[in-house]
């Protein structure tokens, strides 16, 4: 004969009662958190964004190039020495023109077409192998004021005219009018240009003319008679 175990259940007023079995207990629900399809799909983009700027950043380390760099001040037509020089070992861009560390010794004898300063790398164009000031010219330097200072940087090799202007204050002799005739003009080619003097502003311009002009030039500068104009490139 079996026996049949009875469940004793407790009543609302406390009293036990029989034959009622408990009933199971449901766990407790936890609510799923919803994902959000944007913040996934941002988390991927940064996380793919940082693993490309990690690759690019070691393709870089690893095609470092050995290139010639200015580790002493060269004026403008200056002849480049070996000590003048230096080599560095750079991640350069394409985009960058230097001069690379076997060819060191090619520049070497040449002359700075610009200035040169310590840190910089050297570019093939910063150099020439011709004398700035060659047979048949002459140098005349230019003050210019602030006022007359052109805009656009000048840079040696820039083509320039040199304009003969009546003096401040002055008119044409005799009539007591100014002259509307044409001015005189020079063809000259910049060669140095240096920085602005303090409190004045006054720049100086070495300017390279024929040798049958620099006299002329030279007398307009002295009177207070001389401009300075930029030339078309290649005098187009």
């Amino acid at each position: 004969m079996s026996k049949t175990q009875e469940l004793v259940g407790t009543a609302p007023n406390g009293v036990p009662q029989q034959g009622r079995a408990a009933g199971p207990v449901a766990p407790p629900r936890v609510s799923a958190r919803r994902r959000r399809p944007g913040v996934i799909a941002l988390s991927l983009a940064l996380i793919a964004a940082g693993g490309a700027g990690v690759a690019v950043l070691l393709l870089q380390v690893g095609n470092r190039i050995d290139v010639v760099t200015v580790v002493r001040d060269v004026q403008v037509g200056q002849v480049l020495s070996e000590d003048d020089l230096g080599k560095a070992s750079v991640a350069l861009d394409p985009a960058v023109k230097a001069v690379r560390a076997g060819d060191l010794r090619s520049v070497v004898g040449k002359r700075a077409a610009v200035e040169l300063k310590p840190g910089s790398l050297l570019a093939p164009s910063q150099v020439t192998k011709d004398n700035l000031v060659r047979a048949g010219e002459q140098l005349v330097p230019v003050g210019l004021e602030p006022k007359q200072i052109p805009a656009t940087a000048l840079v040696p090799g820039q083509r320039v005219e040199l304009v003969h202007v009546l003096a401040q204050g002055t008119t044409e002799t005799g009539t007591g009018k100014t002259s509307d005739t044409t001015p005189q003009t020079i063809d000259g080619r910049v060669v140095k240009t240096s920085g602005a003097a303090p409190g004045t502003g006054i720049v100086v311009v070495d300017v390279a003319t024929s040798a049958t002009d620099g006299p002329t030039a030279a007398a307009w500068e002295a009177a207070g008679a001389l401009r300075l104009v930029l030339a078309a490139p290649d005098g187009d």
